[in-house]
């Protein structure tokens, strides 16, 4: 097998990513586009000493999950990659990754994985877009002029100036006039229907909906939103759930979870990003102890637990576990909510060996959680809970609950 190749294939499932997987002769071969179950002729474009990869060129025998996508901008985009697998295909294949993860990675067997489903289309407030202009027939970023461009808040999604997205595997960026997942206010912008202001000298922004709040950087970039029964400050420029339906399903169980803390202890909200999940279950216990590394962040959490007896760590992760758990002091439970790449290996050992008896790690990435999800078993935790939450229809990122328990 060497590039250039045309080959039959039989592709078996979806690997972590979104590309399907067949075999040839044992060695791995990943396909853009594919679906399990289904027979294609393909043509290797990369060749490596234990995996290929392959482009589709025919399909032979569609999978009977495969379905149309519905976005005309899919395959060019690179912000979904399963439009063309039906949504309860997907709901299941993502719970195969993330079990599977666990075995490979986390030598674990995990208990029945519980799945939480989203509305499969228009559910994401949160979006980050790259301006665009057109000279002639050429793309080319906004540069030198985009203060003049950023001033004129009449500008639309149409004529000379566009916005859009990052290409599949590309860097180029792909001009766009709507997307399905996004919110209908989101959509309204894309299609030119609303106008919001830009960014003066930023080539990308982002702008978040929820109910009729709209913030954006180049406009109204702070505010406050409704999160079940709260009202939370958050930022544009900060992280923040893209999916406020499923964030809400989310603080619901991590609500019912921490009904089983012992409310005379403090509580520690790690990676507390503004604060969300600490404004929500910090209420009932002795105190909460908050860790992020953003220090923008930090102070609208202190804004949004005004009131709390709360204390903040404006540090790096790598230092939390000498502020936070190196004294005379034990929590009761803790919630935490890392990037993808997970806890940094000391933190998720002070964790195993000094972290409280009852712990909530909220994950954006399988493989990360299933690794630290080794070092907490091997401390003395046992996993007694796995959710996929799944915040993001239409693509293969996976986010997931593991509670854990001494």
């Amino acid at each position: 097998m060497a590039v250039g190749d045309i080959i039959k294939l039989e592709l078996e499932s979806i690997a972590p990513g979104a590309d399907a997987l067949g075999r040839i002769e044992g060695k791995p071969v990943f396909v853009e586009g594919g679906a399990p179950c289904e027979t294609v002729h393909c043509r290797i474009t990369e060749e490596k000493k234990t995996w290929a990869r392959a482009e589709i060129l025919e399909i032979i025998t569609p999978s009977p999950v495969r379905v149309k996508p519905v976005c005309s901008f899919y395959t060019q985009c690179g912000g979904c990659n399963l439009q063309h697998i039906d949504y309860n295909a997907q709901l299941e294949l993502k719970v195969s990754i993330l079990r599977d993860s666990f075995q490979r990675i986390g030598g674990v067997s995990p208990p029945e994985t519980e799945i939480i489903p989203c509305t499969p289309f228009e559910y994401r407030n949160r979006m980050q877009f790259h301006c665009l202009r057109y000279e002639g027939n050429q793309n080319t970023r906004i540069t030198a002029d985009l203060r003049e461009f950023a001033r004129n808040k009449d500008s639309l999604n149409t004529g000379i100036h566009k916005f859009g997205f990052m290409g599949t595997r590309s860097k180029e960026i792909i001009p766009i006039t709507d997307c399905p997942i996004a919110v209908p206010e989101i959509r309204e912008f894309l299609r030119g229907q609303c106008t919001i202001p830009l960014p003066v000298e930023k080539d990308r922004f982002n702008v978040f909906v929820k109910d009729d709040v709209l913030l954006n950087e180049g406009g109204l970039q702070k505010g406050k939103i409704k999160i079940l029964d709260k009202e939370i400050f958050t930022d544009a420029s900060l992280f923040f759930q893209s999916n406020c339906s499923m964030l809400e399903k989310l603080i619901i169980r991590l609500r019912e979870i921490a009904e089983n803390a012992n409310f005379s202890l403090p509580m520690a909200d790690l990676y507390c990003g503004v604060g969300t999940f600490a404004l929500f279950l910090g209420e009932k216990f002795a105190s909460v102890s908050l860790a992020e590394e953003n220090k923008n962040a930090v102070a609208l959490a202190r804004e949004n637990l005004r009131g709390t007896n709360a204390e903040y760590y404006a540090l790096r992760d790598t230092e939390w576990q000498r502020a936070l758990f190196c004294r005379k002091r034990s929590f009761s439970f803790a919630v935490i909510d890392p990037p993808r790449a997970g806890l940094n290996s000391k933190l998720a050992q002070t964790l195993a060996d000094n972290g409280p008896p009852l712990l909530a790690y909220v994950s954006c990435d399988a493989a990360s959680l299933s690794r630290d999800t080794k070092v907490f078993l091997n401390g003395g935790y046992a996993l007694k809970e796995l959710k996929l939450f799944d915040f993001y229809p239409q693509t293969a990122h996976i986010e997931s609950l593991a509670v854990f328990e001494r």
